[in-house]
């Protein structure tokens, strides 16, 4: 029985204080960041326990994936990760495929949202590494997923939890649905990764019956060029300014607590609530909660059997 490999991809993360120049390196694609840039980076990461938990997060889902789809679908599924700036790297997981023999690939990145941005450099890296270990794996890249009904109905879960004891209808009460930002030109380009948050955003608010949203972009770089706004920290600066008292943020571009939601949102958004008088809850993330990993099960089926 011939196996189709399943490649669940992340950013990933350093796994200890010395990591973080190297890790930081590698995403700035080989040139060092400077001992300012260094300082910044590595005290955000000492704020949150000195590493991220996303490697651990992800190695997890992974194997709690597999389990799930050996259980419904013996012999026919092996779960590889596999890293974009950190071990395991994308190449090396991908040489492992080759090198075990299996011929096909369903490759998911673990972000919601496509933009060319992030989902399309990971399938660049996929197609690099195949070339060059001459492998004649198929190929098959899942773009966008944000409205996989299974994953749809964890966030609405997970928001009317969150919400429980505020009035969605109060005006005072609005959920931020936020994301990682890109540049801005990425969008002027004609990427969707914009309006496919705000499609997320409309769906997972229908879902869980909530009529105040909007939208906002976090965790900006610091590039010299206009990124992706506003930022959700302007967004509940005009919030207040409003006359809004209670917030629910719900990082939807990702599913892992690492650096952006576990110092982005849990530490500067609350911070800058906390100054503006704002009460604020996050939802959690989907981490290895098992609906999550159903709503992965989920995708991997359609993708195995497009008809």
């Amino acid at each position: 029985m011939s196996r189709t490999a399943v490649l669940l991809m992340a950013y990933g993360s350093p796994r200890t204080p010395d990591e973080v120049e190297p890790y930081f390196t590698d995403i700035r694609g080989g040139r060092p960041p400077s001992p300012q840039v260094l300082k910044v980076l590595a005290d955000r990461y000492a704020r949150i326990g000195g590493k991220s938990p996303l490697n651990e997060i992800t190695r997890e889902q992974a194997e709690s994936l597999e389990e799930l789809l050996e259980h419904e679908n013996p012999g026919s599924y092996a779960v590889f990760t596999g890293m974009k700036h950190w071990h395991p790297f994308v190449a090396d997981t991908v040489a492992g495929i080759s090198e075990a023999g299996i011929d096909r690939v369903i490759a998911l990145v673990l972000a919601p949202h496509f933009s060319k941005k992030s989902i399309g450099e990971y399938e660049a890296r996929i197609l690099k590494a195949r070339e060059a270990t001459r492998a004649d794996f198929e190929l098959t890249m899942v773009k966008s997923w944000y409205d996989e009904p299974a994953f749809v109905g964890l966030v609405a879960a997970n928001l009317t939890e969150t919400l429980k004891g505020w009035d969605s209808a109060d005006p005072g009460t609005c959920v931020f649905f936020t994301a990682h930002s890109i540049p801005a030109r990425i969008v002027a380009e004609g990427d969707p990764y914009a309006d496919q948050l705000a499609d997320s955003a409309r769906v997972f608010a229908e879902a869980a019956g909530i009529a105040n949203y909007t939208t906002g972009w976090q965790s900006e770089s610091t590039t010299g060029e206009p990124w992706l706004g506003p930022d959700i920290l302007n967004r509940l600066e005009t919030f207040a300014a409003e006359g809004g008292k209670r917030a629910v943020i719900a990082p939807v571009g990702f599913v892992a607590d690492h650096l952006e939601v576990l110092f982005d949102v849990d530490m500067e958004c609350v911070e800058k609530a906390q100054e503006l008088g704002i009460e604020l809850r996050r939802i959690p993330s989907p981490n290895a909660d098992a609906r999550f990993i159903r709503a992965l099960a989920g995708i991997v089926s359609r993708y195995s059997d497009p008809s």
